[in-house]
């Protein structure tokens, strides 16, 4: 059994605990952090709009890319030592929502923590990646809270329906 835990800064935690509870002993557990392509690029862009092609060498895209790499070698690293047991820690880099889909293909489960409005019960609870990846995942997913979930009774009210006519 596959099970990937996809580790993301605020959440991490909750789902690496969750891979814990609910991973067999046996399972193989993949930790897996994406680096998003969007930072590095919005950096290049705005240094090649600026100062144009000159000094490829200053591109602070790269910079942005090594930080990031960085960042999620810390955050897996962190995981991995929570979680406390053997495991695989994967780095990618792309779009974050796509590459977390593909990285799930063949896997028995993947653990996700909702990361939108954590106030209240309802579909805005996942952020617009999350949302995808629930949506598109080619294998079950585990969705936690990274936090106690809030009561029922934040429960958004129905939406208004028009009276039935006769």
């Amino acid at each position: 059994m596959t099970v990937i835990a996809w580790i993301v800064e605020g959440t991490w935690a909750a789902c690496v605990d969750a891979a814990r509870t609910h991973a067999p002993s046996d399972a193989d557990i993949v930790l897996l952090h994406v680096s998003g392509s969007e930072a590095p690029g919005a950096a290049r862009g705005a240094y090649a709009g600026l100062f144009g092609r000159a000094r490829p060498d200053r591109d602070p895209g790269t910079v942005v890319e090594h930080l990031a790499t960085e960042a999620g070698e810390h955050l897996l690293a962190d995981a991995a030592e929570r979680l406390g047991r053997p495991c695989t820690r994967t780095e990618r880099r792309g779009r974050v929502e796509r590459e977390v889909v593909a990285a799930a293909e063949g896997a028995d489960l993947l653990i996700l923590a909702r990361d939108g409005d954590r106030t209240h019960l309802g579909p805005r609870s996942l952020g617009p990646a999350s949302r995808f990846i629930v949506d598109h995942a080619p294998c079950p997913v585990l969705l936690v809270w990274p936090e106690a979930a809030p009561g029922t009774d934040t429960i958004p009210p129905p939406p208004p329906h028009p009276p039935h006519h006769r």
